[in-house]
């Protein structure tokens, strides 16, 4: 059993974990990798995901700071004899709403810079400035610079729902990025991270030298927690805890490597000892929720999207797939790939058990535009099953399109697409973190809907009765024999058939029989 440490929570500073005895997963064997094998870089994920401490370790590996890195793999293959400078920007500081503020953030920065190194300014404007540090700051020191971006992204993001301001704030980056590639002599390595992945068109046409490891196996565990890293570098924090639930709650985020861990999520855990949603409570996907309202994604798709590698990688104001913006963010993650005549496809879907229950528990407020009700109905869904009553479920499955006010579908068109019934219906068991199969396949069709729960299994299936009035909802289940894929569980196996109808809002048909 290995010692207790303390819990490096919300610490992104590479020198505080290793002096104050944090516990530290050692990404030192793949920082040397890159510094031996190119020069400039990016890589994409999500928020909270370890970048800052990333890019803070290379630059204190740079600078050649050995005692920090004593027992770390880098240790005995690293020159420390070289101190190289550093210059360290980072967007995280200020929200970027206001035309003048990526302006200000920049000429801080520099500003710092400069004062660190004795150097006097000559220039007025950010990109002219930054040429002359990296010229002036080769001069005086006789080696190449690191430059290490943080947050590269930030300005452009926040000001998305501004799209004057982000454009304005994407070309402003993309004439100061493209200083990197100007002054490629003057530089030993580079290092740019953020949340998205804009295409190299839009900002990186400056920068065309740029390697973009976000999806390249070999260092998809660069940021985030393996399981492996778990059961080692954390295992006196295991005992008592339910490994398994660990995983099903956390695990799960896939770059075509090995799968990791939110390391936010589980530092908290660990603190607390409690499964709770502690990624998702950080950041309020207001924007995401509203995008797939107005797009139109019913929840019951969001499992099992199909993305293309270009699709993923086409990111830019004005311009964001529905894909790209759900796994960039770290709502969805890869769960195949496909190689189909050389270009590649993956299948999306949710990393976790957090993500799953979270993201559906707030896409769930936006549909039915009552938290109070809501709070009621998800609660009464999960007593009624825990009893197995049937029949309370039609009255509660009634209530839950009742209860959505009158001004939401005069407001707003979306109960005329066909998943938006279902979507509600599905958001409901989703935001309890059940056990739902959507689309499930058989020999004879899909089944929309399967829920294993307390030991039994619900088969459903929905109609849309203005969209197939002859189709009875039950008689297709029965027809089509949807319960034979799950009799060798040897568990009661009951059939709903649920239909809706546009005119009335509402549930107009509930039929159901055990099989």
């Amino acid at each position: 059993m290995t010692e207790r440490k303390r819990l490096p929570i919300g610490i992104q500073t590479f020198r505080e974990i290793r002096e104050a005895g944090h516990y530290y997963v050692d990404k030192t064997g793949m920082i040397q990798q890159l510094a031996d094998n190119g020069k400039h870089y990016f890589l994409s994920r999500p928020r909270r995901f370890g970048k800052s401490l990333l890019l803070d370790t290379i630059k204190e590996l740079f600078e050649g700071n050995e005692p920090l890195f004593q027992g770390l793999l880098v240790h005995g293959r690293w020159d420390w004899s070289v101190k190289y400078p550093v210059l360290r920007f980072s967007f995280g500081r200020k929200n970027y709403r206001q035309p003048e503020a990526l302006g200000e953030s920049l000429h801080q920065q520099l500003t710092q810079m400069e004062r660190d190194f004795a150097i006097k300014p000559e220039f007025s404007d950010a990109g002219s400035r930054f040429a002359d540090l990296l010229e002036r700051v080769k001069a005086k020191t006789g080696l190449p610079i690191v430059v290490l971006i943080d947050e590269y992204d930030k300005p452009i993001l926040d000001a998305l729902e501004y799209p004057e301001v982000a454009k304005a704030n994407r070309d402003f980056l993309r004439g100061f990025y493209a200083t990197i590639k100007d002054y490629d002599a003057h530089i030993r390595f580079s290092f740019l991270t953020g949340v998205s992945k804009f295409s190299k068109v839009s900002l990186f046409s400056g920068l065309n030298n740029l390697e973009d490891i976000t999806l390249m196996p070999r260092y998809s565990s660069l940021c985030g927690y393996t399981d492996d890293d778990i059961d080692t570098v954390f295992a006196a924090e295991l005992p008592g805890l339910d490994r398994a639930e660990i995983r099903d709650w956390y695990n799960g985020y896939n770059w075509l490597g090995t799968g990791v861990y939110n390391p936010f999520d589980i530092l908290q855990f660990f603190r607390n000892h409690a499964f709770k949603s502690y990624w998702f409570e950080t950041g309020t996907p207001t924007f995401l929720v509203e995008q797939l309202l107005k797009r139109q994604i019913p929840t019951i798709q969001l499992n099992n999207l199909l993305s293309s590698s270009d699709m993923l990688s086409s990111f830019d104001v004005g311009d964001i797939s529905t894909e790209a913006l759900l796994f960039q963010t770290g709502y969805l993650t890869i769960k195949q790939e496909e190689n189909l005549g050389g270009q590649f496809f993956y299948t999306l879907g949710y990393p976790n058990r957090e993500v799953y229950q979270s993201l559906n528990n707030s896409l769930l407020a936006a549909l039915v535009q009552n938290k109070s009700q809501q709070v009621v109905h998800a609660s009464q869904l999960y007593r009624l099953l825990s009893a197995n009553d049937i029949a309370g479920l039609r009255q509660l499955f009634h209530s839950f399109f009742a209860s959505i006010p009158h001004q939401w579908y005069t407001n707003n068109d979306i109960q005329h697409y066909e998943g938006y019934y279902a979507s509600v219906f599905y958001s409901y068991f989703a935001s309890l973190g059940l056990n739902v199969t959507l689309e499930d396949i058989t020999n004879l069709g899909r089944i929309d809907m399967t829920l294993k729960f307390n030991g039994k299994v619900y088969v459903f299936e929905f109609k849309v009765v203005e969209l197939v009035p002859e189709g009875k909802a039950l008689q297709q289940i029965k027809d089509k024999a949807y319960a034979d894929k799950y009799r060798a569980l040897n568990q009661p196996i009951y059939l709903l058939g649920v239909e809706f109808s546009k005119t009335d809002r509402n549930i107009v048909g509930f039929d159901w029989e055990p099989a």
